[in-house]
Formats: structure tokens, C-alpha cells, sequence
């Protein structure tokens, strides 16, 4: 069977490369399936490709399974390429895995797809789709996965596959199309995850978050349980990529990075014994650090610490689970903590979440700023809201760049001048990244 694994043209609306990394861990899983001879990826969205180039693409690799990433605000694209596959290789399967598909798995009934991934791992639900098409033309139900026969969907047979660390298989890192992510990366002002001018690494360290967070998504998509790599499996990861491309520091991928502790304590030992060769940052919660902790994080090569820090307004604290409820006090030390490691802090901020206002959200960007940390605004989304019966258009306005209803015009005009338009504050925490010898 050959398979092509594709992120489909759109302009989005955030980039992340972690977010993008699941059609390469996808297809990278795939390779060792005994049923798949090949397995192509491409990101066509970051790769800016024309419609041309998805038509050659689909032309001439004829492959008996397609299977697209979907995302927030990727799906006004689906139309158009659901036109190419048909018209260009009709024999061709198609199936969808992705955040939205997690969410909201009938919205996309409507569309001429075979299958759609609704939970459990991506890989496990792309790999359960091809195996069965190898063998038959038509599934029964499959875990985690919606199945057409015959213009009828069938519903999964049960809950989805998560698969143990032992069973992921990292993407490879040479495949992948850094120096277009580079380029997402290079407007500071966009407040996107990457460091501008630096190539990084990102690495998926981890899958799973308990913390519960009513407008995040992870715990539905990856489990509430924690499932992350070894020490030793990550570095062997870093090292063999540092030597095969220029690299200048590493994003490690997790929901919540510091929620195991020993295991960042073991590998902030180990990369302090080598001499902290690679600089790294990573995402966290303020409840998940400590003193001695983000000292070792420092020492180790880390650059940046990532936070959902989300509100300071106590209005708003009811929206959010006991342990990101941050007072001002405890905001202040980790503030400390960063500044004395040497660790720039980089706030994520809710704005527009219930319970506050427009003027606690500038008092929360405000304070942030004058600690000297990173204010990193985002959109409220309550992801409970989705519904199988909105249009394209509808759908993708929950896409953390919009209101939803209850706000005057004045205070909706308040929290988009936080959120949009110019901002003084930029980061140099690249002037801590030595540069890739290959690029100085």
C-alpha cells in the first residue's frame, strides 16, 4: 500500500511547528507497518504550495490511502482537495486525523472521506484504516474511528488506541521543512512559539495532561494520564539531529513539561554532565516549577519557560482548574526563580476568558511586562461549542483570533488592541543560542 500523508494549502491563523509535527510521526509510524511499502509527508501549508503542485503531487503518486491533518482553521481547503483527489486519482482512499476531527469527528461526515481518526493516538488510527483496506474493501468498526460503507457512517467499534512510548516512533527530523518553519518564526511581533533567527529541534517528549483545562483540548485527544519518553531515548534523538543538520536549540513538545519532575531532574543531569550543549526551551504550568528545579533547568541549557499563566483577574479564576489560579505573589516568584537562571519567562495569556474584564486583561499584560516577562496573548475558544451542523465558515471563527458574544464594541476593542496591532516588546532570547557553525 502506498500512503500519502499531507497537511493540506492554507494561510493559518497561528504557527506552531509541534502542532505540524503529527503528519510526520504519522508517517514515520506507518514505514514499520508490514502492510504500507510507502509512506510520502508533505506540508504543503508551510511549504506555501500552489494547487498545482497538490495536483501533481496527487497525480502522480496514485496512492491507495490519503491522509490529511486537519486543524482549527485549516478545513477551508477540504473542498478543494477532495476536487483534485477525485478528478486526479479516484481509486485513492481518503481519511482525516487532527485536533478538529478530536473534537468534532461529524462535522466532517459530510465530506467524501473513508475515515475519520476521533480518538486515541493519530498513528494508531491512520495505521487501523490502512491495514484493514489491505485486506478488504470495506472495515468494520475500527477503535477510535469513523467508517463509511456505502454512504452510511459507521461509529468506532470503541475507544482509540493510545500507544505506549516504546511504540512512538520519532519523526524523521530530515524530512521535515525546518527552513519554512524558520520563516513562520521570524516576525518576533506575530508572538508565535519559535525564536526568530534560530532553527530549532522540536521534539515530542511527552502525551497527555491531568490538569484538565476546560478550553484545551489535550486531555480529550491524548489522555489524562502522562505518557513521555525516556531520558535516554530523547537525547539519543537531540544528539543524532544536532550532528546531521544545524540545529541551534530544541523545543521539547509536551503538554506540561515539568509535570515529572525526577525525569527533568535526569535529564537536566545528564545535559548539565555533557556540558549543556544544546539550548532548549519548553511549556509548563507556574503550579509545575519550583526554586531548585528551574535552577537545574538553567544550568542545563534551558532559554525559555513557557507558561499558561492565563489570568491574574480573580474574576476569572473559576474558569480555570485550583492549580493555574495564580496570585500575584506566586506569579512574582517564578518570576525570580527565571530571572535568577537566567530563564526568560513567556506568559500565555486568555483574553476574553468568562469571569474577567477587558481592563483586568491590560492589568494582567501590564504586570506581566513591568516583571519583565514575555506577554503571550491568545483568544478565549470554548471548544465545547462545537457543533457537526456549522458551516466551514462558522467553525473556523473558533480560531482563538475572535470574541465570541457578550462583549460591548468598547471592550472588544480593548482586548483586540492586546491582541492585535504593533507591540513594543520583543524577545532576545536568541542572544543566548550560539549559531549553527554551518550558518555563521
Amino acid at each position: 500500500m502506498d500512503v500519502l500523508v499531507l497537511w493540506p494549502p492554507h494561510i493559518p491563523s497561528y504557527f506552531n511547528a509541534g502542532h505540524h509535527l503529527p503528519s510526520f510521526t504519522v508517517a514515520a509510524y506507518l514505514r514499520t507497518q508490514p502492510f504500507v511499502d510507502r509512506a510520502v509527508v508533505v506540508d504543503a501549508g508551510a511549504l506555501n504550495y500552489t494547487w498545482k503542485e497538490v495536483a501533481d503531487l496527487i497525480f502522480e503518486g496514485q496512492y491507495d490511502l490519503i491522509a490529511i491533518q486537519n486543524e482549527f482553521d485549516g478545513i477551508g481547503s477540504f473542498d478543494r482537495l477532495f476536487a483534485y483527489v477525485s478528478r486526479l486519482s479516484p481509486g485513492s482512499k481518503l481519511v482525516t486525523f487532527g485536533r478538529l476531527s478530536n473534537l468534532v469527528p461529524r462535522f466532517f461526515h459530510r465530506y467524501p472521506l473513508y475515515g475519520i481518526v476521533h480518538t486515541g493516538d493519530y498513528e494508531a488510527g491512520v495505521a487501523a484504516v490502512a491495514g484493514c483496506l489491505t485486506n478488504r474493501d470495506e472495515c468494520p468498526g475500527l477503535p477510535g474511528v469513523h467508517t463509511r460503507h456505502g454512504g452510511v457512517w459507521r461509529s468506532p467499534s470503541g475507544p482509540g488506541l493510545f500507544l505506549d512510548p516504546e511504540e512512538w516512533v520519532l519523526p524523521d527530523f530530515r524530512e521535515i521543512p525546518y527552513s519554512a518553519y524558520d520563516r513562520m518564526y521570524q516576525r518576533d511581533e506575530n508572538k508565535f512559539c519559535g525564536i526568530p533567527d534560530r532553527r530549532e529541534l522540536v521534539v515530542p517528549v511527552a502525551r497527555g495532561c491531568p490538569v484538565g483545562c476546560s478550553f484545551c483540548e489535550v486531555p480529550g485527544l491524548q489522555g489524562r494520564r502522562e505518557r513521555r519518553l525516556p531520558v535516554s531515548r530523547t537525547l539519543s534523538y537531540i544528539e543524532s539531529a544536532f550532528r546531521a543538520a544545524p540545529f541551534e536549540y530544541v523545543a521539547f513538545y509536551a503538554p506540561t513539561f515539568t509535570l515529572n519532575r525526577r525525569w527533568v531532574i535526569e535529564f537536566c543531569d545528564e545535559a548539565t554532565r555533557r556540558g549543556s550543549p544544546w539550548p532548549w526551551k519548553c511549556a509548563t504550568t507556574l503550579a509545575h516549577l519550583d526554586a531548585e528545579l528551574v535552577a537545574r533547568m538553567g544550568a542545563a541549557g534551558c532559554v525559555r519557560i513557557s507558561v499558561g499563566l492565563e489570568t491574574l483577574e480573580e474574576g476569572g479564576f473559576a474558569a480555570l482548574p485550583r492549580t493555574k489560579r495564580t496570585e500575584y505573589e506566586a506569579f512574582d516568584r517564578v518570576v525570580d526563580w527565571c530571572r535568577g537562571a537566567g530563564v526568560e519567562l513567556n506568559c500565555f495569556v486568555i483574553l476574553g476568558l468568562p469571569g474577567t474584564t477587558a481592563e483586568g486583561a491590560r492589568a494582567t499584560a501590564d504586570y506581566v511586562r513591568a516583571r519583565g516577562a514575555r506577554f503571550r496573548p491568545t483568544i478565549y475558544t470554548p471548544i465545547d461549542q462545537f457543533d457537526p451542523t456549522m458551516t466551514e465558515e462558522e467553525l473556523e471563527a473558533f480560531n482563538r483570533h475572535f470574541l465570541g458574544d457578550g462583549w460591548t464594541a468598547q471592550q472588544a476593542r480593548k482586548l483586540y488592541a492586546l491582541m492585535f496591532g504593533s507591540d513594543p516588546e520583543s524577545t532576545r532570547v536568541m542572544d543566548r543560542i550560539p549559531l549553527a557553525e554551518s550558518q555563521r
